[in-house]
């Protein structure tokens, strides 16, 4: 009993105590990422891991562009540290497949839209960032179109930093040297090319060892002769690929490979062995997404004289066909995500967050790439080539998100598969809509 009383008159002494000790430290007991108690919140460290596709040496301005964004951070977040994983585009791609299999994804990383995003959504791998997409500081910016390809069953799961479109970019010192005029038909287009083979000039630079750069080659015809709502329809599976324009569209692609439009090996080249056929002047032509404008416009290492030669067009109507002149293969870019898993998933979305919004602002002067935020360009002194290719994006009557982004990745692998065989000749048109058939009837 004794005890009992004297606990009882001692427990409120106690608590008062560890009361006036907690007011006298802030209660700022926390922990950092490896669960150390720290006093003091203000002292708190933070690492956010950040993995990207665009190293110093392939993508300058983007690289340069992500450096200050994170430097610009860190200096108003002392206790944030970014640490950054840098991939070229189909090592990135294989290295996030690895890491989603062991849920070991870093805190922030790049994704594509529609069907590339839907099995990382659907299995718990991607936050849904929708509290930050309607918060205060991106509410709204988004251009129309940008944020929907991102979202999987009502929840936005990644936030768009780019928007493109896919020019034909061309020599403009090649053509005038051979007295050659821009194409605005798909007749005049090959006998562009029949011109420039016959003077050993490669006509189309073209890596296609990655095959979703064949892939815009088959999706612009197949547009062209077939229209963006046929080919939407079977990239979507809710149609086949047996179409007869679709299947007429692959004849088109063998047709040009045998009036060799490519660089030679080009079925064994990767994306960057293939534009730098482009780059170093020994193909006339380059069939590529606005992500390239860096390239042609603002980045320093490129000398200006190469610049300066640079042209685009868009892809030629094809007599009797039913596409759109100003009708093109892109959409929203690359988005941002934030792991499900993330030891430190507020502070990699408020990361996210201002990443985006500054992006925005800073791309166009400093990288040269179409932001997927709305951006005010009046006052600024940019590229013609830059505000000639926003005005197409701005005036287009379709945009077609690429085919192997769109599909499911089962179905996406046998689209790529099956590119790569018809620009080798493996398969015949015919074979090549059947086994798009095969891929969707298995719910792929």
């Amino acid at each position: 009993m004794r005890r009992n009383h004297i606990a009882g008159r001692l427990f409120p002494v106690f608590a008062l105590m560890l009361a006036l000790v907690l007011v006298l430290s802030g209660c700022s007991f926390t922990r950092d990422n490896s669960g150390a108690a720290f006093t003091d919140a203000s002292a708190r460290k933070i690492t956010i891991h950040m993995m990207h596709l665009w190293p110093a040496g392939l993508s300058a301005q983007q690289y340069k562009l992500v450096s200050q964004i994170i430097s610009e951070y860190e200096k108003d977040h002392p206790n944030i540290n970014i640490k950054q994983d840098v991939l070229e585009n189909e090592q990135y791609k294989n290295k996030l497949k690895v890491l989603s299999a062991s849920n070991d994804l870093p805190d922030v990383g790049i994704t594509w839209a529609a069907g590339f995003i839907e099995p990382y959504a659907r299995g718990g791998l991607f936050a849904p960032l929708d509290d930050i997409l309607h918060g205060e500081r991106l509410k709204g910016k988004f251009v129309n179109g940008a944020t929907e390809e991102y979202v999987v069953d009502d929840k936005t799961y990644a936030l768009p930093i780019e928007m493109n479109i896919s020019p034909i970019f061309y020599n403009k010192a090649i053509f005038a040297k051979y007295n050659l005029e821009v194409p605005s038909t798909y007749e005049e287009f090959k006998a562009v090319v029949r011109a420039l083979s016959s003077h050993g000039v490669a006509p189309v630079a073209l890596g296609n060892k990655d095959r979703w750069t064949g892939s815009l080659w088959y999706m612009y015809l197949a547009d062209r002769i077939a229209g963006s709502e046929t080919l939407k329809r079977a990239t979507k599976g809710t149609s086949y690929f047996d179409d007869p324009g679709l299947v007429r569209a692959a004849a088109e692609v063998q047709t040009l490979v045998d009036m060799n439009t490519f660089n030679r090996g080009f079925n064994g080249l990767s994306y960057d062995e293939g534009k730098s056929e482009f780059m170093d002047e020994q193909a006339a032509m380059y069939l590529t997404g606005t992500w390239e404008l860096p390239n042609f416009t603002t980045n320093p290492d490129i000398p200006q004289g190469f610049k300066d030669k640079v042209g685009f067009f868009k892809f030629p109507i094809i007599e009797g066909g039913k596409g759109n002149i100003r009708s093109w293969m892109g959409g929203p870019g690359v988005g941002l995500f934030v792991a499900e898993s993330s030891k430190v998933k507020e502070e990699a979305k408020a990361f996210v967050e201002y990443f985006v919004d500054k992006w925005g602002e800073a791309s166009v002067t400093s990288a040269g790439v179409i932001p997927a935020t709305r951006v005010d360009t009046t006052d600024e002194a940019l590229p013609q080539l830059y505000v000639d290719l926003l005005n197409e994006l701005y005036h287009a009557s379709s945009i077609t998100l690429f085919a192997d982004i769109q599909m499911k990745p089962s179905a996406a692998q046998v689209h790529l598969d099956m590119i790569q065989a018809l620009f080798g000749k493996a398969v015949t048109p015919e074979q090549f809509a059947e086994r798009h058939k095969e891929a969707f009837a298995k719910g792929s």
